[in-house]
C-alpha cells in the first residue's frame, strides 16, 4: 500500500530521514517512534508532500506520489494532529466538513458523513454538531480531529501525535477508540508517538528511528523478545516483559465488585465491604468518586464521613486498558486493586493484582 524507498530529507547540513526504506501493507497500523529529533514527524511529512524528500521515493499503490499534484494527495490522506487544528471560527460539524466541502460533496452527503463520523468517535451528533471548539474539553477535540481526518474516507490515515497533550485515562479513552474504529475501519496507518507503550499497544508494527535511520522494523511482539541491537533493547527497557502486557486486555480479567453511596447507612457500608478490605463509593450516575476503608468504619458515623475521595480519574480504567496499564495504575496509586468504568465513566467491576499476576504466571503475558 505505502512503500518508502531510500528515502532522504536534508535541512542544510543536517540530515533529518537517512535512506529510509519501510513498506505498510493495506489496513496496518505502522507506528514510527525514537528519540526526538529522530526524523519522525519529517518522515509522516514527506508522505503527504507536505515536505518534498532530497531523495528517494514513496510510493502509494504502486505510484510515485511526486506524480500526483499535492493537494489532490492530501485531500485523499486524512492527517490528524496533536494539537488538533481544529479552526476556532467554525462549528463542530463544519470542521468535519472541511474536506468533503473541498471535494465538492452534496450537503445530504455532508450532513450524513458528519453524523456518521461523531456517531463513530462516541459524541452525540445532536449535543456536539453545533458546538465550537472552545467548547469542548481536550479529549473531544481530539476526536473531532480524528473524524475530519476520516471525513472524506481516504484509505491512509497519518497521525502526529494524536492522543497527547492529554489526562491518562482521556488518552486510555482514545486509544480504546482507535483500537474500535480501526477495527471496523482497517485504514492504513501511519501514526507518530513518543509513549513506547501507546506503540505498542495500537501498533501492527513499529519502526523504531535514531538520527534519521531506521534501526528495527518489525511486530511490538519481535521488538520486545528480539530487539535488534543495544539500541533498542535500551529503548525499550529491561521491563520488556512488562510490556508485553500491554498487549492484553483486561476484559476477561475484570470481576464484579461491590459499591455503596454516600447516602447509605454505615450498616449497609459494612455489609458491602463483608471480607474486603474496602468499597468503592459511586455518586447517583453510578459514577466512581472514592472508597471507603474497612478500618474507618464506625457506628457512629456516616458513609459520607468514611469516604476517601481521591482522583478517581487517576485510578479507574475503561474496560479497554490493558493488563500493563492496570499493573502500572496499581503500583503508582499503591493500590491492590481499582475499578473499571464503561465509556460513560460508570463503575463496571474491577480488576485486582492477582489477576495480574496470575495473568502473567499462566503465560499469557
Amino acid at each position: 500500500m505505502i512503500r518508502l524507498e531510500h528515502v532522504t530529507k536534508v535541512y542544510g547540513e543536517t540530515v533529518a530521514v537517512n535512506d529510509l526504506s519501510i513498506e505498510i501493507e493495506k489496513g496496518e497500523v505502522c507506528i514510527l517512534i525514537g528519540p526526538s529529533g529522530c526524523g519522525k514527524t519529517t518522515t509522516l511529512r514527506v508522505t503527504n508532500r507536505l515536505l518534498e524528500p532530497t531523495s528517494g521515493h514513496i510510493f502509494i499503490d504502486g505510484r510515485d506520489i511526486c506524480q500526483i499534484r499535492p493537494e489532490r494527495l492530501r485531500r485523499s490522506i486524512g492527517y490528524a494532529i496533536q494539537s488538533v487544528g481544529l479552526f476556532p471560527h467554525l462549528t463542530v460539524a463544519a470542521n468535519i466538513a472541511t474536506v468533503p466541502e473541498l471535494l465538492h460533496w452534496g450537503k445530504d452527503d455532508i450532513a450524513r458523513r458528519v453524523e456518521e463520523l461523531l456517531i463513530l468517535v462516541g459524541l452525540n451528533p445532536v449535543e456536539y454538531a453545533w458546538k465550537y471548539p472552545s467548547q469542548l474539553s481536550g479529549g473531544e477535540a481530539q476526536r473531532i480531529g480524528v473524524a475530519r481526518a476520516l471525513a472524506a474516507d481516504p484509505p491512509i490515515l497519518l497521525m502526529d501525535e494524536p492522543f497527547g497533550a492529554v489526562d491518562p485515562l482521556t488518552r486510555e479513552r482514545l486509544q480504546a477508540q482507535f483500537i474500535r474504529i480501526q477495527q471496523e475501519l482497517k485504514k492504513t496507518v501511519i501514526m507518530v508517538t513518543h509513549d513506547l507503550d501507546e506503540a505498542i499497544r495500537l501498533a501492527d508494527r513499529i519502526a523504531i528511528m535514531e538520527l534519521g535511520r531506521l534501526v528495527q522494523y518489525d511486530t511490538p511482539e519481535t521488538i520486545l523478545s528480539r530487539p535488534a541491537n543495544k539500541f533498542v533493547h535500551d529503548f525499550v527497557g529491561t521491563d520488556r516483559a512488562l510490556k508485553r502486557l500491554s498487549r492484553i486486555g483486561i476484559g476477561n480479567f475484570i470481576r464484579p465488585c461491590p459499591s455503596v453511596k454516600t447516602s447509605d447507612s454505615i450498616k449497609e457500608v459494612a455489609a458491602a465491604i463483608g471480607s474486603r478490605r474496602s468499597v468503592w463509593v459511586v455518586n447517583d450516575e453510578g459514577r466512581p468518586i472514592g472508597w471507603i476503608d474497612q478500618s474507618r468504619l464506625s457506628e457512629s458515623v456516616t458513609a459520607r464521613e468514611t469516604i476517601f475521595s481521591g482522583d478517581i480519574h487517576e485510578i479507574a480504567l475503561t474496560n479497554q486498558a490493558t493488563l500493563r496499564e492496570a499493573l502500572s495504575r496499581m503500583l503508582g496509586q499503591g493500590f491492590k486493586s481499582i475499578p473499571v468504568v464503561d465509556d460513560k465513566a460508570r463503575l463496571i467491576g474491577e480488576i485486582t493484582l492477582h489477576d495480574v499476576e496470575a495473568a502473567t504466571a499462566d503465560g499469557e503475558a
